[in-house]
């Protein structure tokens, strides 16, 4: 059963998004791609550190992955969600390394019996190489890029100044955040009825 964070528990680690139903989306929303030159939100330790212990509790157990092969893949799914949301053809190279992510570390489902009971088991193969993490995260992207009902609900934050991606599964949803992005509208709003109002009255 997937155990997500909430948008609080992740913006209380220091990420002004997160806690999307996949991984894979909250990888891609590492990076803030507004911003000249993009804002790389894992590129201190720490903060990477505090990433990956929110999402450990949906990814196979394992060493967290190496930084670089982690910005490898980060920039394939974000190019690949991005083309999508563009009406773009994805690159060629962030499918290779989407795949190839995917393939490093090969899962095998297994029956296994606790207390009486069967349930079932996910191993993820990595004697040969790779990485469990990455392989789950990949897996995830494969996943939702070749769900057609589910990537219709794939949404750029209404915000121009803003890059985050979600699943709107609340149809009414423009924001990434209602605290953050939603708040600076509502904001942009009053100021505009506000400004109007006392140029009418002036």
């Amino acid at each position: 059963m997937s155990i997500r964070p909430d948008v609080s528990e992740v913006q209380r680690a220091g990420f002004p998004m997160g806690g999307e139903p996949l991984v894979a989306l909250d990888l891609a929303d590492t990076l803030i791609t507004v911003t000249e030159p993009a804002t790389d939100l894992l590129a201190d330790p720490e903060a990477a550190t505090r990433w990956w212990a929110l999402q450990c509790r949906n990814l196979p157990i394992g060493p967290t992955p190496d930084i670089r092969a982690t910005r490898r893949l980060r920039a394939a799914i974000r190019d690949s969600l991005d083309a999508h949301v563009e009406g773009r053809p994805v690159l060629s190279t962030s499918l290779e390394d989407i795949n190839g992510t995917a393939a490093s570390a090969p899962v095998s489902h297994r029956l296994v019996m606790t207390d009486g009971t069967l349930h079932e088991e996910a191993r993820w193969h990595t004697e040969y190489g790779g990485n469990a993490l990455l392989a789950a995260i990949a897996t995830e992207a494969i996943a939702l890029l070749t769900d057609q009902d589910r990537l219709r609900l794939l949404r750029r934050c209404a915000n121009p100044h803003c890059s985050m991606l979600f699943l709107g599964e609340n149809r009414r949803r423009k924001w990434c955040t209602s605290n953050i992005c939603g708040n600076r509208a509502r904001v942009a709003r009053h100021y505009e009825r506000t400004r109007h109002g006392g140029v009418g009255t002036a």
